[in-house]
């Protein structure tokens, strides 16, 4: 995401640009209504060639609403800013692991054939659900059609992203016959229990209770299984671990490079070649993501990925969202145990 970043010497400028942002655009580039708007004008036409009616397009873009606060949100997620320790406090709270203990028991069936299916382990299911939308309980405020019309059309560097994301988004509302601006979810256009975004839905959403439909947003048994599909598609590893604690130097090695996210190409054998170590057994080949994770005390401590690490950031594309997943699971998990004996 971009990120605008003030020096604090430009900061009162830069917040009056900001207050009168939504000024500064003429009245026209405020609408979508294609009858105005050459550029939602031509996204009816090319989704009316794909076969979703003109009419119905021209009656749901027209209205779609300017949001400049979905603008101003791109700016501040939570991956960006905060370190571990800051972020890891949002997530483990003794109420979302009690919640999500619940969730699992309530869904056991549900989250017992996704595993036999896609083999994702019920605790990993429900993390993600309740890291994204806390069980269902928060899946948004913001009307999507607003929000994907305002970054398609005004984001300053992510705009064809994000219109390919409303596209979708109608032709989803379409053939569910839903009306567009009914549906709410993130500034971002996530939605749903699970927070797909409009091409995540349609590539990876499942029918998992066998209606004929893929409803994300009030079922909570066709969520959990397109969690689980999400993950298998990437390469989720069955039966793998997802990260183990590791010993390493006090300085992090400058041979080894730190918290990505990308496909992980560093071997268990090259980290410990830099005296990054871990006690459990892996085989030398194996390839581990290396993570160092800033705490409350100062200190920072070494852990190793293994490849489900890096599906989880498939997700989303932060070393801290796939750690809290992995340590809200942990945790939802004892506690479901707990409770059961």
């Amino acid at each position: 995401m971009n990120r605008a970043r003030r020096k604090a010497g430009g900061y009162a400028i830069a917040m009056l640009v900001a207050c009168s942002a939504p000024a500064v655009l003429a009245e026209e580039e405020m609408s979508f209504d294609p009858q105005d708007n050459p550029q939602t004008q031509q996204l009816v036409e090319e989704l009316a060639q794909q076969g979703v009616p003109s009419e119905w397009l021209e009656q749901a873009l027209a209205q779609a609403s300017y949001r400049q606060e979905v603008l101003d949100a791109m700016a501040g997620a939570a991956e960006r800013r905060l370190r571990w320790f800051e972020y890891r406090a949002i997530f483990m709270t003794e109420q979302r692991i009690e919640e999500g203990a619940a969730f699992m028991r309530e869904h056991a069936d549900t989250l017992a054939r996704a595993e036999s299916v896609y083999g994702v382990p019920p605790e990993v299911i429900t993390a993600i659900i309740g890291v994204e939308t806390y069980y269902g309980r928060h899946k948004g405020r913001h009307k999507v059609l607003d929000s994907l019309a305002t970054l398609a059309f005004h984001h300053p560097a992510r705009g064809d992203f994000f219109r390919g994301e409303l596209a979708a988004f109608l032709t989803i509302a379409y053939q569910q016959d839903v009306a567009p601006s009914s549906l709410y979810g993130s500034y971002a256009g996530a939605m749903g229990y699970p927070q797909f975004i409009p091409t995540s839905y349609q590539a990876y959403a499942v029918d998992f209770d066998d209606d004929d439909k893929r409803d994300l947003w009030n079922n909570p048994v066709d969520a959990i299984g397109s969690v689980a599909n999400y993950f298998a598609e990437h390469g989720w590893q069955r039966d793998g671990f997802i990260y183990h604690e590791a010993e390493g130097p006090d300085s992090r090695p400058d041979a080894l490079t730190f918290n990505q996210t990308v496909r992980p190409t560093t071997t268990a054998a090259e980290a410990a070649e830099q005296g990054v170590v871990t006690q459990a057994s892996l085989t030398p080949d194996t390839p581990v993501v290396p993570l160092v994770l800033e705490y409350a005390d100062g200190n920072e401590r070494y852990r190793l990925g293994e490849y489900n690490f890096y599906v989880i950031t498939r997700y989303n594309h932060s070393h801290l969202y796939a750690m809290a997943v992995a340590e809200l699971a942990e945790a939802i998990k004892q506690q479901a145990e707990a409770e059961h004996d």
